[in-house]
């Protein structure tokens, strides 16, 4: 089984320094990862006082859907700032970035 950590450290040819794709969008994907944290929060406290669960699915379905709105929200970033990038200024890192992309949906959806 894979878990997040196997992905945690892909190469990245970029300075850690470099501003990442997210970079001006960060505070609002900050803000939906904490809104995220506490319905999952919400969840674990529904499980431990035994709600139905009908309820418990439809908070299931709220946290997903907001994770997948910052995953969709970071690839669009990647794209218009990592990918174009590289496409402009290095053949070689261009080719890398369009095969990463490539994979980026697969690793999110998990297919």
């Amino acid at each position: 089984m894979t878990t997040i950590s196997d992905h945690a450290h892909t190469a990245d040819p970029v300075s850690s320094a470099a501003p990442r794709g997210y970079a001006s969008h960060k505070d609002d994907r900050l803000s939906r990862l904490h809104k995220a944290e506490g319905q999952v929060r919400g969840i674990t406290r529904m499980v431990g006082e035994d709600r139905y669960c009908i309820d418990i699915l439809t908070h299931i379905s709220a946290v997903t859907r907001a994770l997948q709105e910052v995953a969709l929200g970071l690839l669009d970033d990647h794209v218009r700032h990592c990918v174009h990038s590289a496409v402009r200024t290095d053949e070689a890192e261009g080719d890398a970035k369009l095969g990463e992309l490539t994979l980026a949906p697969r690793r999110t959806l998990r297919l």
